[in-house]
């Protein structure tokens, strides 16, 4: 999914070969009604993801580590949501 700043025939023509289906307004176009809801959910978790620096200025070579501490702070931001008291 994007807005128009992707719309351009090499993006979608990338993402067709890898099979995704784009889901991307066109400029001039009407915006496509409730995209902005799922976007703001992406960029919400690449925000997240980046309080831990880490993860934000990628100092690990390997693939594997990167992927490791990506999957540990999911599960910490999952854990700290889920445990969040009441009020």
């Amino acid at each position: 999914m994007g807005d128009k700043g992707y719309d351009s025939w090499h993006v979608r023509r990338e993402l067709t070969r890898r099979r995704v289906l784009p889901v991307i307004s066109r400029r001039g176009e009407p915006d496509i009604r409730g995209l902005g809801k799922l976007c703001y959910v992406i960029e919400q978790t690449f925000a997240l993801l980046h309080q831990f620096k880490r993860l934000a200025i990628r100092w690990e070579r390997r693939l594997d580590l990167h992927d490791s501490l990506v999957s540990l702070a999911a599960t910490l931001i999952c854990w700290r949501r889920l445990n969040k008291p009441t009020p």
